[in-house]
């Protein structure tokens, strides 16, 4: 059963206007603050996307604020998409003012897809992330060095069945990621988990406790 949650909506400062954002408290008293970021703008990712809904949903039940937004040019975000570059520096402004509204708690980060790029890029560059959950990693293009020396804990759950980022690929690429890291499999059926959603929210509850 879903845990009663305290929702509120802001247009925050990003680093090319507003950024249409949801904040959602967990019932109990916060144990933790998480960023999540959504699929590529340019293919209908946002912020209300089924998986990153499970994966804020999972989080706040694991005792975690969550701050979701829309990347510039998506919703009533401003702005217009900048090939990553710029998203990273929105969700670094929405780290900043996150942590800034709950400090003392520990930070986390977690995106879908094209989110867990910019996720991953983000937990990487900020000392003292607890952890950083990247859901759907592509792997069919992108840039992956910084991985190697990453010392952030970085946890992968990925569907067994993957168009953008195929099991064997990953799996490659994962042996050359720098320790701490895990990686978890879910029967997911696509890219989109459309076979086990519970079992994705689940999985990303468990890691998030």
């Amino acid at each position: 059963m879903e845990s009663p949650r305290r929702i509120e909506s802001y247009l925050l400062e990003g680093a090319a206007g507003k950024l249409e954002s949801l904040l959602e408290e967990p019932e109990s008293p916060a144990t933790g603050i998480c960023l999540v970021c959504h699929p590529h703008p340019l293919y209908g990712g946002t912020m209300r996307n089924k998986v990153v809904h499970r994966i804020a949903r999972a989080v706040r039940r694991a005792g975690s604020v969550v701050l979701r937004f829309n990347f510039r040019g998506v919703g009533s975000s401003e702005g217009v998409h900048d090939d990553g570059v710029g998203e990273l520096e929105d969700a670094r402004r929405l780290m900043e003012w996150l942590r800034a509204r709950y400090p003392g708690l520990p930070y986390s980060v977690a995106g879908f897809s094209f989110g867990s790029r910019i996720a991953l890029r983000l937990g990487c560059s900020l000392p003292g992330t607890q952890r950083v959950i990247a859901v759907g990693f592509p792997t069919k293009k992108g840039e992956f060095d910084y991985l190697k020396t990453c010392a952030v804990s970085k946890i992968f759950v990925h569907s067994t069945i993957d168009e953008y980022g195929p099991r064997e690929e990953l799996e490659t690429r994962y042996r050359e990621f720098a320790e701490p890291k895990q990686i978890h499999w879910i029967e997911g059926g696509d890219h989109f988990f459309r076979d086990d959603p519970d079992g994705l929210e689940e999985k990303i509850y468990q890691l998030s406790v």
